[in-house]
């Protein structure tokens, strides 16, 4: 005697899969991407080295992930094999990053519809413009939903108060220094309202679309340059000695090392690691 096939709404197997994503999401560490007035930083909570959160994907354009590691990291591959295929068949200006929300809309839409199991992830894709105004924002849901996001998104973990905190202190006209403290703050405070935790530089995961850089406008902000910008921001910090004096971070960060740094081979690793961007492999 044959069984009967068990029947599931199509209604009740959507929900089902969206809420199976969104917990797969919901336990992995915020990320945080909001424009500054020279670019849009990237800042996530990340404690490995290696396994990254945020890429560059072509000149203008950066990504930035929640979720499942080799989820996102394929989303990431096949985002850079579009953008290098679009730039050399056409015009470098023709890789846009609406247009690779678009093609990743589509792939996440049909792995949710059609697919046993969606994808646990959650990304931005940003392109930096000429001023605050004209950069975008992107944020991709699990099941291929676009937005257009203004200003700043943060993804993954308890992302409600951290959205709150956001839109009660960010500006767009914010300098580097400013974005990142917020951003570290937000991250850190604790949404039950008790003492913030701290992040050291080690935990964090830093980038920026650098709006001031000729063409590719991506570089990750690691080793002492990070620590500085951190303590800079951080008056519970020692300030610096007399050797530190002279330009500051966000100096170093725009444009040569200072003099009195160039002959230091430390400082040269440091600025080197720091001011190249990732390459597109």
């Amino acid at each position: 005697m044959s069984q009967m096939p068990f029947y599931v709404s199509p209604e009740q197997l959507m929900k089902d899969r969206a809420d199976f994503a969104r917990k797969g999401i919901a336990r992995g560490r915020s990320v945080i991407v909001l424009s500054y007035d020279k670019g849009i930083l990237f800042v996530a909570e990340n404690h490995s080295s290696t396994l990254h959160k945020i890429s560059e994907i072509y000149d203008l354009i950066g990504f930035a992930a929640v979720g499942k590691y080799n989820e996102f990291e394929n989303l990431r591959v096949a985002g850079i094999r579009y953008a290098d295929l679009r730039g050399y068949s056409y015009d470098r200006s023709d890789v846009t990053a609406r247009g690779l929300a678009n093609a990743y809309a589509q792939t996440l839409g049909t792995v949710f519809t059609q697919d046993t199991k969606p994808f646990e992830v959650e990304i931005v894709v940003a392109e930096v413009g000429h001023s605050p105004h004209t950069d975008q924002i992107y944020r991709l849901t699990y099941d291929g939903s676009v937005a257009d996001e203004r200003g700043f998104v943060a993804m993954g973990g308890a992302i409600e108060p951290i959205e709150a905190a956001l839109r009660e202190r960010y500006s767009p006209d914010l300098n580097l220094g400013d974005a990142l403290t917020l951003a570290v703050g937000v991250l850190a405070a604790d949404p039950a309202g008790g003492q913030p935790r701290g992040i050291g530089a080690d935990q964090l995961e830093v980038a920026v679309l650098d709006r001031g850089r000729p063409r590719r406008t991506f570089r990750r902000i690691v080793g002492g340059l990070l620590e500085r910008l951190l303590n800079e921001a951080d008056p519970t910090h020692d300030a610096p000695t007399s050797d530190d004096s002279g330009p500051g971070p966000h100096d170093v960060l725009s444009g040569d090392l200072p003099r009195h740094e160039a002959s230091n081979p430390q400082t040269q690793r440091e600025h080197a690691e720091s001011g190249e961007p990732e390459g597109s492999d």
